[in-house]
């Protein structure tokens, strides 16, 4: 997969690329990663990129120019662009998605992270000041993506999670080939507690049927460890999680045993 990621402030990226999951990505050709300076695409003395409201209010708005002339000049971008097409979910899905990472756009979770994991390229475009031009949002953009209910400085954290999440669910980016499946969300639930060496630390036991040997026992017990954890801290995953008639019967018990509230 190839991300080409847009923004002010490419320096921003030099370490969280630069090591661990997706440094060994990067270098085994699973992934690239090419960042563009949208200031490079400023005119003028000082390479303006930004410009007070019409309508007057606070802060500052990115302006259109360039950013549409630093997407477009990357071969295959954003040819054929249009209102009608730049809209998620429209049928023009082959072409190379451009994502706006904004505050305003849909929220960004596992699904959504699995759903990008799909493309064999993914444009990030980065938000900053008050806001980007509209006609961004409009005419250049297939999507629009924030990744919580928080305000950021800009899109460059959020592009960085979003390489992240994505690249960690592309074959041979894990060490193990089934890595990801059981991270929490993955499966709809938090994940399990884990335990490691050594079985008795400051005397805090590993639980024994962690060290019985016994994989059926140890399953059941990550399984119901996983839903008593998502009902304790994320209740409402349950109500969207896949639940087996066993699952639904351990979480009545839970009820019973434990009311919330």
């Amino acid at each position: 997969m190839h991300f080409d990621i847009f923004t002010l402030f490419p320096g921003m990226f030099d370490g969280p690329f630069d090591d661990s999951i997706i440094k060994r990505a990067r270098e085994s050709g699973i992934i690239s990663i090419e960042l563009h300076n949208i200031r490079d695409y400023a005119e003028g003395k000082h390479s303006v990129t930004d410009d007070y409201p019409y309508g007057g209010g606070g802060g500052m708005v990115m302006k259109p120019e360039p950013i549409f002339r630093a997407v477009e000049s990357v071969p295959g971008l954003a040819e054929g662009r249009s209102e009608a097409s730049s809209l998620p979910g429209n049928a023009a899905s082959e072409r190379p998605a451009i994502i706006l990472l904004s505050p305003q756009g849909r929220p960004f979770d596992q699904s959504v992270a699995l759903e990008l994991a799909d493309h064999s390229r993914l444009a990030l475009v980065c938000g900053r000041y008050e806001g980007v031009d509209e006609r961004v949002r409009r005419y250049l953009c297939t999507d629009e993506i924030s990744i919580g209910d928080f305000v950021l400085s800009g899109g460059e954290i959020a592009a960085m999670v979003i390489v992240d999440a994505v690249t960690r669910l592309l074959p041979g980016a894990l060490g193990s080939e089934h890595g990801a499946d059981q991270d929490s969300h993955a499966t709809g639930l938090l994940e399990h507690p884990h335990y490691t060496r050594p079985p008795d630390f400051r005397g805090w036991h590993v639980p024994d049927v962690l060290l019985s040997g016994h994989h059926g026992n140890v399953d059941r017990w990550r399984r119901q460890q996983s839903l008593l954890r998502t009902w304790q801290r994320r209740p409402d995953l349950l109500d969207t999680a896949w639940l087996t008639e066993d699952d639904l019967t351990f979480l009545e018990g839970l009820e019973r045993e434990m009311p919330v509230g």
